[in-house]
């Protein structure tokens, strides 16, 4: 009987040294996403990395408080940037009179707020250079960090959206981490998406492929 008690007495102390050296190598990581990163440098011989997803995409390098990350270039895809090669001279002139150009997108219309609250002026014309955006307190913000211009109100959709929890990661789960920024994803001139009808399933359909 003192010999099985001696033998799990020894089975007990092992377990307890085995969880001591288990918790001792959890603590050589801060976090679980430092543990991650360290373990999965050279997993099995390769290096994970999201690279591949993104080679023959555009993108931009921005950051953003702690976060540094990817976003697609947004100027190259502008078909009537850079604006002062039309912009030269005051709005009303260019909309009207001798000389007007012609329309181009006056038509526009602005769905985002209401006419009290925004119109064109209130992004475009930075310090008078229209080839900037401009913030509500007159700072210049390039086109390529318009995002810049939505988080002056949508302060919550941008916090998330610097932490990944909003907008669309455009490449794999592994660094370097790349994401659509707000105008890729919504148009800032009507930003709230039209509604659509949700997908059937054709449970007849499926049932004559079985």
């Amino acid at each position: 009987m003192k010999h099985i008690y001696k033998i799990a007495g020894m089975a007990i102390l092992l377990l307890v040294v085995l969880s001591a050296c288990n918790k001792h190598k959890e603590s050589e990581y801060h976090s679980v996403i430092d543990k991650i990163e360290a373990e999965s440098k050279n997993y099995h011989g390769i290096t994970i990395s999201s690279e591949k997803y993104i080679e023959e995409k555009d993108l931009i390098e921005v950051t953003e408080g702690e976060f540094t990350f990817l976003i697609p270039e947004r100027k190259e895809k502008l078909t009537m940037y850079a604006c002062t090669e039309c912009h030269s001279k005051p709005l009303e002139e260019l909309k009207g009179g001798v000389g007007a150009l012609p329309k181009s997108h006056w038509d526009i219309e602005i769905v985002h707020g209401d006419a009290n609250t925004m119109n064109c002026l209130t992004c475009h014309n930075g310090g008078g250079n229209m080839d900037n955006l401009h913030s509500l307190t007159g700072e210049i913000i390039d086109f390529n960090k318009s995002y810049q211009l939505c988080s002056q109100c949508h302060t919550s959709q941008f916090k998330d959206w610097k932490g990944g929890a909003h907008g669309k990661n455009i490449s794999g789960w592994a660094p370097p981490r790349a994401i659509n920024s707000c105008v890729n994803c919504h148009n800032p001139h009507q930003p709230k998406f039209n509604k659509r009808l949700p997908v059937i399933f054709n449970t007849k359909k499926a049932l004559q492929r079985k």
